[in-house]
């Protein structure tokens, strides 16, 4: 099936399974999706399986929209004990999207059906709410842990049965562009992998790139990386300067929102720091996963300016990410949207596109974190493989039975609604509805400029000289808002600072 169709078909209310393989566009359907949905007046509750995914949305975790957090079972009376403002959204939500529906239980579907049914009054699945779940079932799955109940793929529940939920199964590709790296991911996907696979593979183990060549590694496990990143830049000459995020919201929402972002709360870096862009531009000067290098600091802001491998030069401004609930913003992050990237996990390299990787497979330890890794780059001549374990070559057989039935099904589908495929063909030909300018709204520079009318420092980086005098006035009694004059910042940058260098407890 093609974008335009499921797009067609999701708008036409109908409760989709969006899925297909790594690159074939399911993140770009589904933003698509809920722009238009939002802009016909429908609310839309966007969610996913992990803080990372939502974020990548713009939403929350969906343990978190249904109530349920990590329950293993609804309790009784659960409904009557729902807090107003929770029980608002689910009872206002027309469409919910769950994303990376993969790594949901079997179990927990069904738990956010019986919420819905409770909470809406409506004995029909999800209380009556379109469902979009999107995800791809040969990546990574639902976890089991010894000390909560066990569970399978979302398919097995038994509200999957009673919705039987159209089949999107996108098809198309828009990462990989050579056709050997696309025999190789395929073969993974149907469990075929032959000696002639394995051969190209390990042939990039003993490939060496290009003298000078920068590029991201992907490890599987967290320690490696951040060891890595550290060292490399530890390694660079040069002054370092810091960027410290700003927030918005409860500490608890905040604390939430944190651990999705990818951009660090403190971000360090020198000249010649290898960065990663965090984010989507709004401009398409970089995209979530683009590469490049800081080759200069920009006078006044200091903001770094970074080279992408495009050939782009961009002065990196702060941007935000926003931790929604429905249609209510429960907390934000404003932060440079950058990391080190020297090394990053699988797990986090999920949804990106990578010009070039060096990737570290031996202590892949779980079914489908090779075909992750694998499907980050465009190609295997930017491929460089450190190493490779039987693990990191292995998919689940369940999602192997899963996909041979979602295909027949997904074929039946495209059939079924042929008829939108006109409507799917004016819609790609149409020209983008202008958007109208925000009431009141600014530019970032001019908020930076309004916000140093009071405090001159706003948004600079943290020089060594600034911690210096921060600690040494701090620990001679001077109060948090006196040290804000002082150093001419905001409060709530101060008090940031103050507890990176004195602890979570230094400033109440």
């Amino acid at each position: 099936m093609n974008q335009g169709l499921a797009l067609e078909i999701m708008l036409s209310g109908e409760s989709v399974l969006l899925t297909g393989p790594a690159g074939a566009g399911k993140t770009f359907v589904l933003n698509q999706f809920i722009k238009i949905a939002k802009a016909d007046g429908k609310h839309v509750s966007v969610t996913a399986t992990t803080g990372l995914a939502a974020t990548h949305l713009g939403g929350t975790t969906i343990h978190s929209w249904s109530g349920m957090g990590i329950l293993d079972h609804i309790p009784e009376g659960f409904a009557a004990h729902v807090a107003k403002g929770r029980r608002e959204i689910i009872e206002k939500t027309d469409v919910l999207i769950i994303d990376e529906i993969s790594m949901l239980h079997d179990y927990r579907l069904d738990m956010v059906d019986e919420v819905c049914r409770l909470i809406r009054r409506k004995d029909i699945p999800f209380g009556g709410i379109q469902v979009i779940m999107s995800g791809d079932f040969f990546q990574l799955p639902p976890i089991n842990r010894g000390d909560s109940r066990a569970g399978g793929f979302v398919v097995h529940s038994n509200v999957w049965q009673e919705l039987d939920p159209t089949i999107c199964y996108l098809q198309e590709q828009h990462r990989q562009d050579d056709e050997h790296l696309l025999d190789i991911l395929n073969s993974l996907r149907a469990g075929d992998i032959r000696r002639h696979h394995a051969e190209k593979l390990l042939a990039r183990v003993e490939a060496t790139p290009p003298e000078g060549m920068v590029m991201t590694e992907l490890h599987t496990v967290n320690i490696d990386v951040d060891k890595l990143n550290e060292q490399r830049l530890d390694a660079l000459s040069g002054d370092e300067l810091f960027y410290t995020q700003s927030t918005t919201g409860a500490d608890n929402y905040v604390e939430n929102l944190q651990r999705s972002v990818l951009a660090p709360a403190t971000l360090r870096l020198k000249k010649g720091a290898l960065v990663m862009a965090v984010k989507n531009a709004t401009d398409r000067r970089y995209a979530n996963g683009s590469i490049g290098t800081v080759i200069d600091f920009e006078s006044g802001t200091e903001y770094p300016v970074v080279e992408f491998k495009t050939g782009r030069i961009v002065s990196m401004q702060p941007d935000s990410w926003e931790l929604r609930d429905g249609d209510k913003k429960r907390a934000s992050i404003s932060q440079i949207p950058l990391r080190l990237a020297w090394a990053i996990t699988v797990h986090k390299s999920q949804g990106m596109t990578l010009d070039a990787a060096r990737i570290d497979l031996r202590k892949a330890f779980v079914e489908g974190m090779g075909y992750v890794a694998l499907s980050r780059v465009k190609n295997l001549e930017n491929l460089y493989l450190e190493g490779i374990n039987r693990m990191a070559l292995a998919v689940s057989e369940d999602a192997q039975a899963i996909d041979a039935n979602l295909r027949t099904r997904a074929s039946n589908d495209v059939k079924k609604f042929s008829h939108l495929e006109v409507k799917a063909e004016k819609r790609k030909h149409a020209p983008e509805p202008k958007k109208k300018p925000a009431v009141g709204s600014s530019g970032w520079a001019d908020k930076i400029a309004k916000m140093r009318e009071t405090h001159p420092n706003a948004y600079k980086p943290w020089t060594n000289q600034d911690d210096s005098l921060l600690k040494q006035e701090f620990q001679n009694g001077v109060s948090v808002a006196g040290l804000s004059e002082q150093l001419g910042r905001h409060e709530g940058s101060v008090k940031m600072r103050l507890q990176k260098h004195f602890g979570e407890d230094a400033v109440q």
